[in-house]
């Protein structure tokens, strides 16, 4: 059984997908068409600014690098390969192929932290990645190479940088709010260049894609980001990257609440599997604590953990 502290704690790291998953509508609904990338820097960059300016830390000694490498992962090339997917691939075949990202990081956890995969954790991601194609897959033209190369690429990014940010943990005396915004700055630096060239300047922006931009750089970023990593610091990352599946699931929910789209009986059967699959994945073997919660702790001069969670089962997101 979930103790009431680990329960809160997961119920709110999963608001990070939840929120992930209203991006599309605010984005069809109220942002500029076919500007991905200038969308993927103005969620990013002012986030990371802001929660920088908040935490008042910048990074010392190795940490320059390793905040540049998770946020290449975690943002920088995970929302560009995220959003050619997106415009390549017919229907939701993108967040299905993204679904495996579970199955990464029960590879990645295994190699790096250490973690023996379970029959369990597996059957569990397939049956997550089944019932997340059984919700937003719908009969289209051929699958396209490329965006099914970049939606892998993609999860596989996101899942390295969730399992590296749970292998490095934190520096000494700083929170998640700063690592947070480390990586959205350094995410935000990376694809800067690259929507200039792609994309050209910055379009004109009325007052809806103003707001749209406001929400997705502070709600759906600052806060879901800090979310997510404080979650990564006090679960397994298995459990963390379980919750990704209610992103596809929320975008379903927002496309019948609020853009008049229907679902279907096999859309509910599968939102009833992945939801379930997720659910699941939480239910995992912890390190015996007092509090129920696995400890985070900083890296020693060695560079090893000296009591990071490294016994938990064996996974945007």
């Amino acid at each position: 059984m979930l103790s009431a502290g680990r329960t809160t704690l997961i119920a709110l790291t999963a608001l990070a997908p939840v929120s992930w998953g209203t991006t599309y509508a605010v984005t069809t609904e109220f942002l500029p068409p076919d500007r991905p990338l200038f969308t993927g820097l103005a969620r990013a960059l002012p986030a990371g600014l802001l929660l920088i300016a908040l935490a008042r830390v910048l990074p010392r000694g190795a940490w320059w690098w390793k905040a540049a490498v998770l946020g290449a992962l975690n943002i920088g090339v995970f929302f560009p390969l995220l959003f050619l997917s997106a415009y390549r691939l017919p229907g939701g075949m993108a967040a299905v192929v993204g679904s495996v990202g579970p199955l990464f990081v029960v590879g990645l956890s295994a190699l790096l932290l250490g973690q023996r995969p379970t029959t369990r954790a597996v059957l569990t991601g397939v049956v997550a990645a089944f019932g997340v194609s059984l919700v937003v897959l719908k009969a289209a033209g051929g699958l396209d190479a490329l965006g099914a190369l970049a939606a892998l690429a993609s999860a596989a990014s996101m899942s390295t940088g969730t399992v590296l940010t749970k292998r490095w943990g934190r520096p000494e005396g700083v929170g998640p709010l700063a690592l947070t915004g480390w990586q959205l700055t350094a995410g935000g630096l990376l694809i800067a260049p690259v929507a200039l060239l792609v994309e050209g300047a910055p379009p004109a922006l009325d007052r809806a894609a103003v707001g749209g931009y406001l929400y997705l750089a502070l709600a759906n970023t600052a806060v879901a980001y800090w979310l997510w990593f404080r979650g990564i610091g006090r679960l397994s990352a298995t459990q963390v990257t379980f919750l990704g599946p209610l992103s596809p699931l929320t975008a379903a929910v927002v496309g019948w609440a609020a853009l008049g789209e229907t679902l279907t009986p096999v859309q509910l059967a599968g939102m009833a599997l992945a939801f379930g699959a997720t659910v699941a994945g939480q239910r995992a073997p912890r390190a015996k604590t007092g509090t129920g919660l696995v400890p985070f702790s900083s890296p020693s001069k060695n560079g090893r953990k000296d009591s990071m969670d490294l016994t938990g089962p064996g996974l945007r997101r």
